[in-house]
């Protein structure tokens, strides 16, 4: 089975990309709503490990018009 660390990546507002590795899944889901303050489209793409699976799983996170963070698009790498 694959398995790594959960990334978060994401450009601000000067045109730099940032990539941020978590230890977990739920640190990440816990940094989102900092890194959507910085991020220039209120985008956070996130690359990570599902659990009894082989491969790459992608998760694009912004938040809703109701102030609530949803995935906006997801599936395999």
């Amino acid at each position: 089975m694959a398995s790594f660390k959960p990334q978060a990546s994401f450009t601000d507002d000067k045109g730099k990309e940032h990539i941020n590795t978590y230890d977990t899944y739920a640190k990440l889901k816990k940094a989102l709503r900092a890194m959507l303050k910085v991020s220039n489209d209120n985008v956070i793409s996130v690359t990570r490990s599902r659990r009894g699976q082989w491969g790459e799983w992608f998760e694009h996170w912004s938040e809703a018009n109701n102030g609530k963070l949803e995935i906006i698009k997801e599936g395999w790498n």
